[in-house]
């Protein structure tokens, strides 16, 4: 009876610690795409206080005179993590952070960047949304959503150097191209060339293995910066979420392939006067319904979609 006892406890203990690793989050852990790049994979889930809303990506460049990060991730804990990996491939500083765009999970550890003398640079389209009142709510119920991760010292931090064209950054005589892309996903969207290596980092232009997060977009723009950066043949491309691409234009074609059938079908619809309950049920979404995050975010895409083409009537 003893042994069978010690057996079911092993057993208990077992499934225990195995629900414990399955519930570990995910690690800030660069992988390297090319001689010189790098980055760090979020979850494909919404931001939680279990996932400390890593969900988003980071990438990094290491140069002969400093690092250039591009994102910071969606919490200062992140940032702290992403710069300590930073420092475990080169003993180079982070000179600058390019933000792609200032959504919540790509942004919300800038101000640990800014701690350790990095320069931030972003489109300067960005600064109606720092200034808006949506900004400040959106950080306060993170401050409780995502608690502990987001808390009172979690502030909102503007860039220093406003771009509003396409600009090259040179450090240590790598060169990058920051190429504005917006308004699409977002007014300041912008991406990230790194010509020598062929590496693009594309923010939230690209989401790769699952549903993308459309919101306000100008979906129409959108499509047409995603067959731009077709145009500019990289050879990896590292998305705003999921996993690095090395098949460029499958990937790019998946989220321009989408947003394309969004606006066919909710614009259908919005052309005919069609309720959007009774359109989005007769939809057939069998092409994407088996990505992630099909049921968190489908609908409110196709809402968003229908009500944009309502406004571009068509």
């Amino acid at each position: 009876m003893a042994l069978r006892k010690g057996w079911a406890g092993f057993v208990f203990a077992l499934a225990a610690a195995l629900a414990t690793a399955q519930e570990a989050p995910r690690k800030v852990a660069p992988q390297q795409v090319s001689p010189s790049a790098w980055f760090v994979q979020g979850e494909a889930a919404l931001g939680s206080p279990a996932n400390r809303n890593f969900i988003s990506n980071a990438g990094f460049v290491v140069t002969p005179a400093g690092v250039v990060v591009v994102d910071a991730l969606g919490s200062p804990q992140l940032a702290r993590e992403l710069l300590a990996e930073i420092a475990r491939v080169t003993p180079q500083p982070v000179t600058h952070v390019v933000v792609t765009h200032y959504h919540a999970d790509h942004v919300y550890g800038l101000q640990e960047f800014r701690k350790a003398g990095a320069k931030i640079v972003a489109h300067r389209a960005a600064l109606e949304y720092l200034n808006s009142e949506t900004a400040r709510q959106r950080l306060e119920v993170s401050r409780t959503d995502l608690a502990p991760w987001i808390d009172a010292q979690t502030q909102l931090v503007e860039p220093d150097q406003w771009i509003t064209a396409a600009t090259e950054l040179v450090v240590g005589g790598v060169r990058l191209q920051l190429q504005p892309v917006g308004p699409a996903h977002t007014p300041e969207d912008l991406v990230v060339m790194f010509p020598a290596e062929r590496v693009l980092f594309a923010g939230d232009m690209v989401f790769r293995g699952r549903i993308p997060f459309v919101g306000q977009a100008d979906s129409r723009q959108w499509i047409a910066a995603l067959d731009a950066l077709l145009k500019l043949d990289p050879r990896v491309v590292v998305p705003g979420h999921g996993a690095l691409s090395t098949s460029a234009r499958q990937d790019l074609e998946l989220t321009r392939d989408y947003l394309a059938y969004l606006r066919e079908a909710m614009g259908a619809a919005a052309r005919d006067m069609e309720p959007f309950d009774d359109a989005y049920a007769r939809t057939d979404w069998s092409r994407f319904e088996h990505l992630p995050l099909f049921k968190a975010a489908n609908r409110m895409n196709a809402y968003n979609t229908y009500l944009l083409m309502e406004r571009q009537g068509r």
